[in-house]
């Protein structure tokens, strides 16, 4: 989740709140490059769901989904800092919810959208603001059209392999750009509570962004 650069008194006590956030919070922003709302990776088609699998190199803070040999799709990710770090090992995908909210305080009601619960208790993969270092306290925080994309490979019971680095680090992780959400203001809170917010996921996109 970001919470710099808000522009209402509300938005600010709200992000005061999320900030004790257990598995989801930023750390301190710095500059902008490409943001992850631009990002839109490309997705080989595959006819099965069978053997597909989720690789997380948390070095690297990227994300790749293969089956088999072949990389399905390419993603830079966002993950726990040093002191709150992304369980490493191999987890299955425990649950999936397109429209998931934060359930309790504080930060009740933020969207965490297309949840992808893979430890617990509560660390997943999620749509969030992508910094190109470490930011979260633990949670995987993916672009908006990664998320979505990997929501729709993924099923529950899905291998989910983190270590520190992964093959296609040197390669294909490579090629992805950098993304850093950094200067992105946060949405306003009445977007941020509305239905609307996961509507325009569904199209992968959000607020003006």
């Amino acid at each position: 989740m970001k919470f710099p650069g808000f522009r209402s008194l509300s938005a600010l006590l709200f992000a005061g709140a999320a900030l004790a956030l257990s598995s989801c919070t930023n750390t301190t922003p710095r500059g902008s490059a490409n943001t992850s709302f631009k990002f839109d990776p490309p997705v080989k088609e595959t006819t099965s769901t069978a053997n597909i699998r989720v690789k997380m190199s948390t070095g690297a803070q990227r994300l790749y989904v293969v089956q088999g040999d072949q990389v399905l799709l390419a993603t830079p990710i966002c993950v726990g800092t040093a002191s709150t770090p992304t369980p490493l090992g191999t987890f299955p995908i425990r649950a999936k919810k397109a429209e998931r909210r934060r359930a309790s305080s504080p930060g009740a009601g933020y969207p965490m959208t297309y949840w992808m619960e893979f430890y617990s208790p509560a660390y997943g993969m999620h749509w969030g603001f992508v910094k190109p270092y470490p930011a979260t306290h633990g949670c995987v925080r993916l672009p908006l059209n990664s998320a979505r994309k990997i929501f729709n490979l993924v099923k529950v019971g899905t291998p989910v392999d983190v270590a520190r680095s992964q093959p296609w680090d040197q390669t294909i992780g490579k090629s992805l750009p950098v993304l850093d959400d950094s200067a992105l203001p946060n949405p306003p809170m009445s977007y941020l509570l509305s239905p609307q917010v996961f509507r325009d996921a569904q199209q992968g996109k959000m607020w003006n962004f």
